[in-house]
């Protein structure tokens, strides 16, 4: 008898297969002596659609609206149906005692392999691999200690709910709003809070009003201070009040009223979790975050030189303990030796910022695995994105840094100077990042919040009661900035804040908005478009903000737990997804399309929708009865304008087509009947004429005199 290892893809499938000596080869399995390994291709069964319980569904109707089945169905992919049928015919072999189910050991996976498992009728015993890593080590590991199937119930439970919630709601609105306002609008519990966010933001910027301020600086020879108001502002909105300050303070001296000194102490950052990693390299690379999940499953699944990507905790396992010099041996090389190298020599200093069992949740922080690296088979990315990695993971066993804090209160004609400075005593983990450095400045702080901080100084030996002389004054001029706008990094920070999606959603959430047309990316940072703008209005309240969700997310990990029930929050969810459709359905708000180009469909008269796709922007005919389609790009005739004797644009109007030249304003009409001639043929009209011609003609004057001929018949 033979086990069954139903892993999440080809690729794992061929690792799982390899290590475990399955090394017979068929076009949907490996096969081997005790196992029989095969694969999906991500979900290879999913959710019924609508049209699958009732075929008047195939057409969208707001009459129709909600559909909330009250047994949900399942349906093999048309896309992947060949390697189900494989799958289903090898769960079915009488020669399979029990199944391993290999995919992504997370929420996910266990879905998607219960699911095919629920549509095979599969009822033989079933165990889980429960790894954390891809090396050959980690799967020896894994089937050594596999655990019973039953032990993810509740697992799988929270997934099921989650994906029905999302059809049920994601499906009812967005089909609601796309018949009620006859454009393609989507709406979801996670995506749309997510653009209310940005749009919230947005409104921030736009109701904001700049205001210009001063600050005075006092240079008192080796070290300058900021003038401070009482209540602790350093900013001086009045300008009289900022050149009376100056008269009054220049030349004079002041005395220094207080000295703080204070040691303080930085410990090292935690280690990653997915959402840490994707801000950080979006901070540092402006990778997006969907870049930074692809970068980091090639880690993972390919180079197997880093741990389980899509995890929430930023905190190792007791277990691994024992692992760890191994890890930091398996990076000791290039750039990172002479980090490394020097823990290899001593016992590693372990706190409870690095090993906390009561922090690990399904999986632990990502980390390097034992996997000697070969740098230079990574690419300019991957090696970008495990320098992260690697740096973070060898700074969790470096002391702490320390400086002393310097901070002095000057006092001169009853108006106070604040100056800040540090002395670095030990660079700590700080030692790791080197000259680059390392950053954890919140993208949230404002530009109005900028002070005496003055961090960096060298400040003199100061003393308290000591007499020190204004040099001169020194006025800057600033204004008040709005809120930025986010980027990546800060949108998933306010994600991971307010309970919205989980580590492995978020960037694919933040994707489909964009592919959506309800964001964009102009540089680093999100604007909303024109139509997310609408579509937010057009929402209903409780969708827009991330309340909800959150709520909702919380329920859903009590679910895994075992600390909540699937059907309650199922009911909710139908309750909420037939308020949200009445709501559409009820509302007064009007929606305008944002991408109404100039131009109009030749066939039916319609003002054309400019529109993205991957070839480029197009124009697209928004009749229903119309499929006419055409590329928006600037397109070139062959006409040159008599002006300027540059290529005209060739463009299509109620009239037809015409060619126009911009920046002359010149525009001439195209007869559509008049034919163009082919080279072969104007050979054959200019031997035709030739005949009847004086061999001195011109072929100018020949083809001229063939055409008008031809036109004439």
């Amino acid at each position: 008898m033979k086990v069954l290892v139903l892993a999440e893809k080809p690729s794992v499938a061929r690792e799982i297969a390899r290590v475990m000596g399955s090394r017979e080869k068929h076009k949907s399995y490996f096969e081997g002596p005790k196992y029989v390994v095969t694969w999906a291709l991500g979900h290879l069964v999913g959710l019924a659609e609508p049209e699958d319980y009732d075929h008047k569904y195939a057409t969208w109707n707001l009459a129709d609206l909600p559909i909330l089945p009250k047994q949900t169905k399942l349906k093999v992919l048309r896309e992947t149906q060949h390697q189900y049928k494989a799958v289903q015919q090898l769960m079915k072999r009488q020669d399979i005692k029990e199944l391993v189910i290999a995919t992504d050991a997370a929420r996910e996976g266990e879905l998607l392999a219960r699911w095919i498992m629920q549509m095979a009728h599969f009822k033989k015993p079933f165990k889980r691999l429960w790894i954390s890593s891809q090396t050959d080590k980690a799967i020896k590991e894994g089937f050594a200690n596999l655990k019973p199937g039953q032990q993810f119930d509740r697992l799988y439970e929270s997934a099921r709910c989650r994906a029905e919630a999302d059809w049920m709601i994601g499906l009812n609105v967005t089909r609601a709003l796309t018949v009620k306002y006859n454009a393609q609008l989507s709406a979801g519990r996670v995506q749309t809070p997510t653009l209310g966010m940005i749009m919230n933001r947005e409104k921030e910027i736009m109701n904001f009003r700049s205001e210009e301020y001063e600050t005075l600086s006092a240079d008192f020879g080796s070290f300058q201070a900021m003038w401070r108001a009482p209540q602790g502002d350093s900013r001086i909105f009045d300008k009289a009040r900022t050149e009376e300050l100056k008269r009054k303070l220049e030349g004079r001296s002041g005395k220094v009223v207080q000295v703080k000194k204070s040691e303080k102490v930085e410990a090292h950052p935690l280690a990653y979790d997915l959402t840490e990693l994707q801000r950080d390299a979006n901070k540092r690379y402006g990778f997006s975050a969907k870049q930074t999940s692809n970068l980091l499953q090639k880690l993972y699944e390919q180079h197997k030189l880093v741990t389980y990507p899509r995890t929430d905790s930023r905190y190792l396992p007791s277990d691994m303990t024992e692992t760890f010099k191994e890890r930091l041996e398996s990076v000791a090389v290039g750039p990172y030796s002479g980090l490394a190298r020097p823990l290899l020599r001593t016992k590693l200093h372990i706190t409870k910022r690095v090993v906390d069992d009561s922090k690990v949740s399904d999986h632990h922080a990502i980390i390097p695995t034992e996997q000697t690296v070969l740098l230079n088979q990574l690419s300019t990315e991957e090696r970008k994105l495990y320098d992260l990695i690697v740096r973070r993971f060898i700074s969790l066993f470096y002391p702490a840094a320390r400086y002393d804090a310097v901070q002095v209160k000057i006092e001169a004609e009853n108006e106070a100077f604040i100056v800040k400075g540090t002395t670095v005593k030990n660079h700590g983990w700080r030692e790791v990042y080197g000259a680059e450095g390392y950053s954890d400045e919140d993208e949230e702080t404002s530009e109005d919040a900028s002070d005496s901080r003055g961090t960096g100084q060298d400040l003199p030996e100061l003393r308290e009661g000591e007499i020190i002389k204004i040099q001169r004054c020194i006025i800057k001029s600033a204004r008040t900035m709005p809120p930025k706008r986010y980027n990546e990094a800060a949108l998933l920070a306010q994600m991971e804040k307010h309970g919205l999606g989980t580590p492995a959603t978020r960037a694919d959430i933040i994707e489909k908005l964009v592919s959506s047309d309800t964001i964009e990316r102009q540089g680093n940072v999100i604007h909303p478009t024109g139509k997310g703008k609408q579509l937010i209005e057009l929402a209903a309240p409780q969708l827009r903000t991330p309340e909800l969700t959150a709520k909702w997310e919380s329920e859903l990990e009590r679910i895994a737990k075992g600390q909540g029930s699937p059907e309650p929050f199922l009911n909710g969810i139908r309750k909420m997804a037939d308020e949200l459709v009445r709501s559409v359905k009820n509302s007064t708000t009007e929606y305008k399309p944002h991408n109404v180009s100039n131009s109009h469909c030749p066939d039916c008269g319609t003002r054309l929708l400019e529109k993205k796709s991957k070839r480029g922007k197009v124009l697209v005919c928004p009749a229903e009865d119309c499929s006419y389609k055409r590329s928006a790009e600037k397109r070139l005739s062959n006409r040159r304008c008599p002006q300027c004797h540059k290529k005209m644009e060739l463009k299509e109007g109620k009239a037809g087509m015409y060619v126009q030249c911009l920046p002359c304003g010149i525009t001439e009409t195209v007869d559509k009947d008049k034919q163009r001639v082919n080279k072969r043929e104007q050979q054959k009209l200019v031997k035709q004429f030739e005949k009847k011609e004086p061999i001195g003609s011109n072929l100018g004057d020949l083809l001229k005199a063939a055409l008008e001929k031809k036109e004439g018949k």
